[in-house]
């Protein structure tokens, strides 16, 4: 491809972000983006796929007998909080950069990941075969994104013979770095009992003291086992409540919410016995579907991006590589940081290195 070329592909992406940012995608509702993000394809010659609001498309050269990298990012958002100053669904340029929502998490990776797609979709002789997913869901870890893509018969019937995913890169806001491995989140249901009575006659037994006893725990407790990339597990109570409304009784039940976030080092499993081995509130867990995952300092994908400078991490949030069955390794413009804040923007020229870089890391493998 000539500078000019690559240039225009640039260019390119970056109206699409543009037109991205206008249409509102909140998760669940990405049926427009969806849309556009399938035009944009098709423009560019591209066969493409749709189940629900995923969009997907393959090499135009697959080969059975290789397998396959997979190109993910997502296309929801969440919705703008109030602080915003901005219109967040106006896209505007200042100063270098894009501003509106979803413009860094993750508009900016999924527009370079797709450049970086066209780029190699009519090659010959690729090593591997490339699939590319544009997905919903993921700012709530919904089941019709990438699971749902993941399981689907259309979207697997390509892989024949020996093609399967080997690996994936994940576009999310990493400044371009390498997120090797990430959290897995756990969150836990817990109510405490207690015994109904009159405040006024100390009668009962509170349900909100015996829940601050295992709070406390929560609080304070912490897992031998430390990972050099994801340090400790964290655990966070983050909402706690009772159905009683009235001042002068003494509560029977007391509910409150765990956010666990659990490192490579644990199963969800192995924690969830500690937890309860340890408190005597009643534990449930809501989920555990977002696992942690880590990615082989060893893999092919992590030497390409060494030999391109890059350095590599422990994320402490959690994407779609959670629901990955295979090696991912998390990567994209942006910053985290910016995510989900008001005003979001992303610099032009991040977008402008993300498709250089993921270019360059997929030209050591193809």
């Amino acid at each position: 491809m000539t500078k000019e070329s690559l240039d225009t592909l640039k260019n390119e992406a970056i109206s699409l972000l543009k037109e991205l940012i206008a249409t509102p995608s909140f998760s669940k509702e990405e049926g427009e983006t969806a849309e556009i993000i399938n035009r944009f394809f098709e423009r560019k010659g591209l066969t493409t796929n749709r189940i629900g609001n995923n969009i997907f498309s393959f090499n135009k050269n697959f080969d059975p007998a290789k397998p396959a990298i997979l190109l993910n990012s997502h296309h929801d958002t969440v919705k703008p909080n109030a602080e915003y100053t901005r219109h967040p669904f106006s896209p505007t340029i200042e100063n270098g950069k894009l501003y509106g929502l979803g413009s860094n998490d993750a508009g900016g990776a999924l527009v370079s990941l797709m450049a970086a797609f066209v780029h190699f979709y009519q090659k010959d002789n690729l090593g591997y075969n490339l699939a590319f997913a544009a997905t919903a869901e993921e700012e709530i870890s919904g089941s019709n994104g990438i699971e749902a893509l993941l399981k689907d018969d259309t979207f697997n019937q390509a892989f024949t013979g020996k093609s399967h995913i080997d690996c994936a890169i994940v576009g999310e806001p990493t400044k371009i770095q390498m997120a090797v491995a990430e959290r897995g989140l756990m969150v836990l249901d817990c109510l405490a009992h207690g015994k109904a009575g009159h405040a006024a006659r100390e009668e009962g037994e509170n349900a909100i003291y015996n829940a601050l006893r295992d709070i406390e725990w929560f609080s304070s407790h912490q897992f031998p086992k430390v990972s050099e990339l994801l340090g400790p597990v964290k655990m966070s109570v983050t909402v706690i409540e009772t159905k009683n409304k009235a001042h002068n009784v003494v509560p029977s039940e007391c509910q409150f919410v765990v956010d666990v976030r659990v490192n490579e080092l644990y199963t969800f499993e192995e924690v969830l016995e500690i937890i309860r081995l340890n408190v005597k509130s009643e534990v449930k867990p809501r989920s555990s579907r977002l696992r942690s995952s880590s990615i082989g300092l060893n893999h092919p994908l992590v030497k390409a991006g060494l030999t391109l400078g890059k350095s590599y991490y422990g994320s402490p949030t959690t994407s779609d590589k959670a629901l990955m069955p295979f090696p991912s390794l998390k990567m994209g413009p942006g910053d985290s940081a910016r995510s989900h804040i008001a005003d979001e923007f992303i610099y032009i020229d991040e977008i402008k290195e993300g498709i250089e870089v993921y270019i360059a890391l997929l030209e050591k493998l193809l």
